[in-house]
């Protein structure tokens, strides 16, 4: 484990801007709301359509006008396997774009306090579970989302540079596998919880017998509801300075069987579950190390059940709003 010393660099003003990239998304939109409830009065946002974060000269001018004095960055390029298996190459293009533009410009016109957010699929396939922190760069990446997590990496080692060669006490989190409302529901786009509240919903509705699920079922994962993760966020900002990425999960994981069983039930599906064994499981576990999070004084909330029949609400009434990719 780090030995750095890590100390709170205080409350953020609540009048100065706070630009979130990726506002609209499961994280970005879930930090507005936590920030909002906070008291933050100058929260800015961009759509893709109006600021493309792939364009360098665009991100250099928006942040050269809007001079931000904190900035969040949640915005990426995100997908389950299916996704990170088909596109790698634009998983690993627009992301490393991304952060490249923002975190250069950001350090252009002297940003405070800058949050990079990561994933933890940046750890190796079979770290020691749970994962520590120090487990980075120690192993082989699940070879299903490698291109992702070598962008998430390079963002990590930017921010450290950044922080050695400047002195600004930016920061990086690496979050366990998120939920919640403005997720991705999509067939070829989304992670496997919001999948599966997808696929048990139409299931039920539809009134079939069976659902069949990619791979085994038994890996286990540990599930964060976005709006904890926003708490997370925001208490970082205000408690901690080091150059360690820290980790941000509820410290508990369960089977994919199980989660889908959990989903089922609270969709009301009555059907049967199949596994189709031909398909990728994945890492055959994925939980985090959150002591040092918890060290610094923050727990998650949130409980997965509350949080998935919150999430399945959520998910009912945005149906028909939802993107197909």
């Amino acid at each position: 484990m780090s030995d750095e010393v890590q100390y709170s660099p205080g409350e953020l003003d609540r009048e100065a801007t706070i630009y979130v990239a990726g506002h609209r998304g499961l994280v970005g939109s879930a930090i507005v709301r936590r920030f909002e409830a906070a008291g933050f009065s100058h929260i800015v946002g961009r759509t893709s359509t109006e600021l493309d974060l792939r364009n360098r000269e665009a991100v250099s001018q928006f942040f050269s006008e809007m001079r931000p004095r904190y900035v969040v960055l949640a915005a990426a390029k995100v997908g389950g396997i299916l996704a990170n298996s088909s596109f790698p190459v634009e998983f690993l293009s627009d992301n490393i774009r991304i952060q490249v533009n923002v975190l250069d410009a950001a350090r252009e016109v002297g940003v405070e306090r800058l949050l990079f957010l990561g994933s933890s699929c940046i750890y190796p396939k079979f770290a020691e579970q749970p994962i520590r922190e120090d487990s980075l760069l120690t192993g082989h990446l699940e070879p299903t989302n490698d291109a992702y997590a070598i962008a998430k990496i390079a963002g990590i080692l930017h921010v450290q540079a950044v922080r050695r060669q400047y002195g600004l006490p930016w920061i990086s989190a690496m979050p366990t596998n998120l939920y919640g409302p403005n997720d991705n529901f999509s067939p070829t786009g989304s992670h496997v919880l919001p999948a599966l509240i997808r696929r048990y919903d139409e299931a039920a509705v539809s009134g079939v017998e069976t659902v069949t699920n990619w791979g085994t079922g038994t890996p286990r994962r540990e599930f964060l509801h976005a709006d904890d993760m926003a708490d997370a966020c925001l208490y970082l900002l205000e408690h901690y300075d080091g150059s360690e990425q820290v980790n941000v999960g509820s410290g508990t994981d369960i089977t994919i069987a199980e989660i889908a069983d959990t989903i089922a039930d609270a969709v009301g599906y009555a059907g049967k579950t199949l596994w189709d064994t031909s398909k990728p499981d994945g890492t055959p576990q994925k939980l985090l190390d959150v002591s040092k999070l918890t060290n610094a004084g923050w727990t998650s909330k949130i409980t997965l059940s509350e949080g998935i029949q919150r999430t399945v609400k959520w998910y009912r009434d945005h149906v028909l709003q939802l993107r197909e990719v």
